[in-house]
């Protein structure tokens, strides 16, 4: 085993001196979880209508900066509702990145619409401002005040840039791009919940943005998700869309959309008040941790990602970038061997069976960062 490998081992142990085996991201349930979840169901409101639902939502609102939010069964729900609202129809396309969880691509896929994927950049390993634009410029063109992909002909509806492993991208020039290609920007943020670039919240720079509450994210309610936005009759259309389309009242039972059963259940509503309670001492926290990482990892010469100027991040994930796959692949093999789990980036999403055809700008910076980024033990190291 290389030395660096043997003391890289050694310090993430050190790090988690209680763990026989350390895992990537756990959560932590140090707040009030049990007596929120336990009012929830002394209440009998235990499904999609309850005081915690809606508690849940003005705190994902102030946290953010957003007027509104709505909170959804899970991170991917969210994308999908969210896309959905802001117009895309089915057999337009959207534009996303190929270094993302494939959530991203599925809710794409949801509403019959076809992903497109441009490159990431390397100090941010979110979407490219700079790679959109040279997209837009060589292979699309504007008709009546729409984006028109002139390779395919399909009208580009939306762009969907993800925040990877809580790096927050450049989503300023993105959102600049979009609005001057008349793009819907929806922001895939379900990673950096806790993250700020250039002092806002990420998920506030377009029209929506989505959070994950999944079991391994930065704070869990098991599952969940949410959808803010500044613009109320968008909000108010997630909101019919989430829960059936139902047309209030107080009988009957009348529906006047598709809708879907996409609403957080109180139950998991009230966990994660507890854990949003608990945000800014995880997120110190993980920062405190990516700073012990960053110190250690410079001195023994295996490159760590860290934020950049512009933003703070949560470092949901923390990230190191080894010097080629071969290396990639020995450090995950002996870590995991040795109690200590890491993992590799997700598979590039044009590389999957159902996205094989997705046209794509080559993606360089991707096909790098795959070969070689690593994800370490990351979880709140609070007792």
């Amino acid at each position: 085993m290389p030395a660096n490998f043997e003391s890289a081992i050694a310090h993430i142990k050190s790090l988690y001196p209680d763990e026989e085996f350390i895992p990537l991201h756990e959560p932590k349930f140090i707040g009030r979880e049990k007596e929120y979840v336990a009012d929830a169901i002394e209440s009998t409101f235990v499904s999609s209508v309850g005081a915690y639902v809606n508690k849940f939502e003005g705190m994902m609102a102030d946290l953010t900066g957003a007027k509104f939010a709505v909170a959804t069964v899970n991170g991917t729900a969210a994308l999908h509702m969210a896309l959905l609202v802001a117009g895309v129809k089915q057999g337009e396309e959207i534009i996303s990145q190929a270094l993302t969880f494939v959530a991203t691509a599925n809710a794409i896929s949801y509403i019959g619409a076809i992903p497109v994927f441009v490159d990431v950049d390397m100090d941010t390993l979110g979407m490219s401002a700079e790679k959109l634009q040279d997209f837009l410029s060589s292979h699309c063109e504007l008709r009546n005040g729409f984006t028109y992909n002139k390779v395919s002909g399909r009208r580009v509806a939306a762009c969907v840039p993800m925040h990877s492993f809580g790096f927050p991208c450049k989503i300023d020039e993105i959102a600049a791009i979009c609005a001057e290609w008349n793009i819907a920007l929806v922001e895939d943020a379900a990673e950096s919940l806790g993250s700020y670039y250039k002092g806002k919240h990420t998920g506030v720079f377009g029209q929506l943005g989505t959070f994950s509450f999944n079991g391994n994210k930065t704070i869990t309610c098991g599952g969940g998700g949410a959808i803010v936005t500044d613009d109320e009759d968008l909000a108010k259309l997630a909101r019919h869309l989430t829960t059936q389309a139902k047309v209030p009242h107080a009988w009957e039972f009348n529906h006047d959309m598709i809708g879907y059963n996409y609403r957080m259940p109180n139950l998991n509503a009230a966990m994660a008040c507890a854990q949003l309670e608990q945000l800014p001492r995880f997120v110190e926290n993980k920062r405190e941790l990516a700073g012990l990482y960053r110190d250690f990892f410079s001195s023994v010469g295996i490159a760590f990602q860290t934020e950049t100027a512009d933003a703070q991040a949560n470092y949901w994930l923390n990230v190191l970038l080894m010097q080629d796959r071969g290396e990639r692949d020995a450090f995950l093999e002996v870590t995991n061997k040795s109690g200590v789990m890491t993992r590799p980036a997700w598979t590039l999403m044009h590389k999957l069976p159902m996205f094989r055809d997705a046209q794509h700008d080559g993606l360089q910076n991707s096909l790098w960062i795959e070969d070689r980024l690593v994800n370490i033990p990351s979880s709140v190291r609070i007792a």
